[in-house]
């Protein structure tokens, strides 16, 4: 199993899925040999923990910041997009070789599609994972982009970031998607493609855990990893858009923004109204805010926050895109609107009907119990393996 990270500890979405599934995995008898990616030696410190589940922990170094002039020139000399080259790690494409050579293995899992670049030739069948159609992503980032002069340059990067993506997922035995969205789309880039959904889930048990109580202020929170462009565009709608309208019926409301580097891209905003923080233990944001409110317009996938939140027991206004990969249905498990407006209204409404918000709250908590919990998705990956390996 390849990844573009170490998972754990458990900072960020991808980290989670992975730790999730990996433990599980061994518990259903898979043998893991594990390469994985860090942006410096002090998250080498965390490898143990992996090592409880894996066969063997391999721990290769990327560049630690991303926007360097090194990335940024050899992008540009090069056929691969920027975000294969800022997750190219030196010693490990000549590592999974020699490994390769020395033992036998029935597949090999490739987390994220710019981890394969890493993987040799090979007649070993490879399952994919893209946890979000990348190339989108980006896509949707340009169109957007304020400075048109440097559009160009960067839609050469999105050309071959589609590029490599659609070429890759044509090279894996088995592509998984996070959600039938995703699977679609996929599809229509490429008709043949072997594709299945492994959606994102949750660890209902952790989560439905109480370990603090709820703010006497009504919160308003955003959670999410801020190294994702969507979550950043997410949080500038929110904050200029959204939370001005809840503020002017909810005057005592408070504003949390809370995740891995939050402080680095808003620490600007922080007031008496505004809390920008990383927590170590995220059920604590969960479980003392009153709301999740995220107005995201871009990306792909599931996202981990909604299946949290919802085990958390804490309700969910989201957009249309926001909700993607789950089967909540708006008004049942959650409130689904698109514009910035009916998100407040929607969100102003839930803080003042109790009764409402606790029916959202339980029917989602339900929902994830029965259908989004971990065990069952590790088995049916696990499932997908056997088929894939001819096991």
């Amino acid at each position: 199993m390849l990844t573009p990270y170490l998972p754990f500890p458990l900072l960020t979405g991808g980290q989670t899925r992975s730790y999730n599934l990996i433990k599980r995995l061994a518990n259903l008898g898979h043998e893991i040999t594990l390469f994985c990616l860090v942006k410096s030696d002090d998250e080498k410190k965390y490898a143990p923990e992996l090592e409880k589940f894996c066969k063997e922990v391999r721990v290769f170094n990327r560049p630690e910041k991303p926007w360097t002039i090194i990335n940024i020139l050899r992008t540009g000399f090069s056929f691969f997009p920027f975000l294969v080259m800022r997750n190219w790690a030196s010693g490990e494409k000549t590592a999974v070789a020699k490994l390769l050579d020395e033992q036998s293995f029935d597949l090999i899992h490739a987390e994220t599609f710019y981890v394969m670049p890493h993987i040799p030739k090979t007649t070993i069948p490879i399952v994919l994972v893209d946890q979000t159609i990348e190339y989108k992503v980006y896509q949707h980032y340009v169109e957007n982009y304020k400075y048109n002069f440097l559009k160009p340059l960067l839609l050469i990067d999105v050309y071959k970031l589609k590029f490599w993506e659609l070429k890759y997922w044509k090279q894996a035995s088995k592509v998984i998607a996070m959600s039938s969205n995703d699977r679609e789309t996929m599809i229509t880039q490429v008709p043949s493609l072997n594709v299945e959904i492994v959606p994102n889930g949750v660890d209902s048990t952790f989560f439905g855990a109480k370990i603090k109580e709820k703010s006497k202020e009504p919160v308003i929170m955003y959670l999410g990893n801020f190294t994702w462009l969507q979550n950043r565009e997410a949080v500038e709608v929110l904050v200029e858009k959204v939370w001005p309208i809840i503020k002017r019926s909810v005057k005592d409301a408070k504003l949390w923004i809370i995740g891995k580097d939050a402080k680095n891209f808003f620490s600007s905003l922080e007031n008496k109204d505004i809390r920008i923080e990383e927590v170590k233990d995220v059920r604590e944001a969960y479980q003392g805010a009153h709301l999740l409110v995220t107005p995201i317009y871009s990306g792909h996938g599931t996202r981990l926050k909604n299946f949290e939140t919802f085990a958390s027991g804490l309700p969910v206004v989201t957009t249309s895109i926001g909700i993607g990969g789950t089967e909540a249905e708006d008004g049942k498990e959650v409130i689904i609107r698109d514009d910035p407006k009916d998100i407040a209204q929607a969100a102003i409404e839930l803080l003042q009907d109790p009764k409402k918000y606790s029916r959202l709250a339980e029917n989602a908590k339900k929902m994830v119990q029965q259908k989004y919990d971990w065990d069952q998705i590790a088995q049916k990956l696990s499932d997908i393996y056997k088929e894939v390996a001819h096991a």
